[in-house]
Formats: structure tokens, C-alpha cells, sequence
């Protein structure tokens, strides 16, 4: 029996979600990094979310491409498992890969979540500082505007 041509396409497919895995735990590492820097540039911290949203919708798309794979072969897997027995071997040993990977990943976001929800309210903490002191400034320069109004006066300078 000649083996499915359909199976190397899925061992790739799983090779490709582990770089894309490895990519999206780097990001997330440099997030981190960003939202511990005070000095934040809200530009860059874009710049990442965005990068790893984009390696997310390839992870989205590898997943669904390699369902549909399988849906195609899984009976031909299960009827002639010693055929493809090191294929099986290889498929199983990356998907135990990719699963420490999203376990790892899901850590990294829970973390980034914490410090996201930190910077966020140190940020809104920081606002409401200027707005009160602004609110103190404006109140202040009221205060003197009315201070230094006074009924004009005349006065007569002939002797």
C-alpha cells in the first residue's frame, strides 16, 4: 500500500506551530520587558501586540488547516498504524512539544496580564494627579483673579 501524501504535510505543519509558538513566547518576553520599563513608548508596545496578533492568526490558520489534514487521514492512520507508526511517533512527540510550549505561553500571559493591569492603573493614577493638579492651579489663579479686582478709581492729581 502506498503511504498518504497528506501525512508529511501534516508533520510540516506542526514543525511550522512550533516556530510560530517559539516566536509568540519571545513576544511575549518582550512585552514583559516593556511593561516593566517606566519609561514605556506606548508605540512599540503596539508595534509587539500587534506582531503577536499577527503570529496568532497564522497559529489560527495552521490549526484549521492541519484539522482538515487529519479529518482526511485519520481513518487511514487508524486502519494501517504500523504503515505509519514513526510518522505517528513523530506527530505525537511534537504535539507533546507544542502542548509544554502553550502551557508555558499561557504562564507568560497570565504575567503580562498582571503587569499590563499595574501599568494601566499606575497610568490612571498618574492622570487623575494631573488633573487634580490642574484643578488646584485653575482654582488658584480664580482665587488671585479676584483678589486683584478692585472698583477703579480716580484720583486727582491737581494741587
Amino acid at each position: 500500500m502506498e503511504k498518504n501524501q497528506y501525512i508529511p504535510v501534516m508533520i510540516q505543519s506542526l514543525k511550522k506551530k512550533s516556530e510560530i509558538l517559539d516566536a509568540i513566547m519571545e513576544l511575549n518576553i518582550r512585552q514583559s520587558e516593556e511593561l516593566e520599563n517606566p519609561a514605556l513608548d506606548p508605540d512599540d508596545f503596539d508595534k509587539t501586540v500587534e506582531e503577536k496578533s499577527k503570529q496568532m492568526e497564522q497559529l489560527d490558520l495552521l490549526d484549521d488547516g492541519f484539522q482538515e489534514l487529519f479529518d482526511r487521514v485519520k481513518d487511514d492512520l487508524k486502519n494501517h498504524q504500523d504503515l505509519y507508526r514513526d510518522e505517528i511517533a513523530q506527530m505525537q512527540d511534537y504535539i507533546r512539544k507544542l502542548t509544554s510550549k502553550s502551557a508555558t505561553i499561557q504562564v507568560q500571559e497570565a504575567r503580562n496580564k498582571d503587569l499590563m493591569t499595574k501599568k494601566f492603573a499606575s497610568v490612571h493614577k498618574q492622570v487623575r494627579e494631573v488633573r487634580k493638579s490642574q484643578r488646584v492651579v485653575n482654582q488658584y489663579y480664580k482665587n488671585m483673579m479676584k483678589t486683584n479686582y478692585g472698583e477703579p478709581v480716580f484720583t486727582d492729581k491737581k494741587k
